[in-house]
């Protein structure tokens, strides 16, 4: 990074995750100086929830005794779809905000270039820089969560389309009769492997009598129903939990087979909350699933790996982006 394009620089990275919004201001070599988070507000709407992002990088720019005139550049990750060459939030539905002019709202409050970009996009870019995709030629990234993401860097840059992001990994469709999705289609990996899915497998044993601990724990609400409290199950021996999520894990690696078929990554970096509090199981039980089913000139060609940075992949991601805007290619 030359002295005119970045030294002396900061550079802030903002994750706008579906309950928390995360700032984090870096240094010039991408110390972490500074970190600020709120809660999210439901159907809050854009013009509250734009008030409170730009409050909310001023509290770490604050917390980092950094001037504004300081900031290089902010990058934003969303989970949501965004208009990447206006850096406009199309929609958040759990948010209530629709056609949200985010990324002119950043750029006139702080003097600084903004970049929007997809949250998982980010995430698996501030692993392929700083933590287990490092070095990689091609890493693909997958999240499972609430609904499942997925991302590709492929040689230092963002794979996407022409103005949107790609890679809906979780939208591939793996059971064809299965269950209803989100999207409205039937049998999307999604179904059968997010967080979602699992809870509700979870719940319907809790009422059948199977999993007495997670019972007493959350009981069959599915919003409670989250990783700790299916991990404190599992401790605490309710082995249909295990089972639930070895399954969902299984399904997970078959959906990113398909993905191995297509993309040849050398690096498959999964990463979210599911697989911070199962780690070894996700691994283990990916790995005997892609091995099953890619193709047989791929197997050995890949190396499956945890995510490194946890919270902050996000926020690292997006602040390198700010810092290197030709990784999300030409807007």
């Amino acid at each position: 990074m030359g002295s005119e394009n970045g030294k002396n620089k900061c550079w802030v990275g903002f994750d706008l995750g579906g309950t928390k919004m995360l700032a984090a201001v870096f240094d010039s070599d991408f110390k972490r100086l500074a970190v600020a988070r709120k809660k999210t507000k439901a159907r809050e709407g854009g013009s509250s929830g734009v008030k409170r992002i730009l409050d909310l990088v001023h509290e770490a720019l604050a917390e980092a005794k950094i001037g504004v005139e300081q900031v290089g550049g902010i990058g934003v990750g969303v989970p949501g779809p965004l208009d990447l060459k206006k850096g406009v939030i199309l929609e958040l539905v759990n948010l209530g905000w629709t056609d949200v002019p985010l990324r002119k709202k950043l750029e006139e409050e702080f003097k600084a270039p903004a970049i929007l970009a997809n949250d998982v996009d980010v995430g698996t870019y501030g692993e392929y820089r700083f933590g287990a995709g490092k070095g990689a030629r091609c890493v693909l990234g997958v999240f499972p969560g609430t609904g499942i993401g997925g991302a590709c860097i492929y040689e230092g840059k963002i794979l996407r389309g022409a103005n949107r992001s790609c890679l809906e990994l979780g939208h591939v469709k793996v059971a064809p009769y299965g269950p209803r999705c989100g999207c409205g289609r039937r049998g999307c990996l999604e179904t059968v492997a997010s967080r979602l899915a699992i809870s509700a497998q979870a719940a319907i044993a809790v009422f059948r009598g199977q999993a007495p601990h997670l019972g007493e724990i959350a009981g069959t609400d599915i919003a409670q129903i989250r990783s700790g409290a299916l991990a404190e199950a599992i401790k605490q021996g309710d082995k249909i939990i295990e089972d639930i999520l070895r399954e969902a894990a299984a399904w997970l690696g078959s959906g990113i087979a398909s993905a191995v078929n297509l993309l040849a990554p050398d690096v498959i970096v999964l990463g979210g909350g599911l697989v911070e509090a199962f780690p070894d199981l996700y691994r283990k039980e990916c790995a005997r699933a892609i091995e099953a089913e890619v193709m047989a000139s791929f197997r050995d060609t890949y190396k499956i790996a945890v995510a490194e940075l946890g919270d902050f992949a996000g926020v690292t991601g997006a602040a390198a982006l700010a810092a290197n805007p030709a990784a999300l290619g030409n807007l």
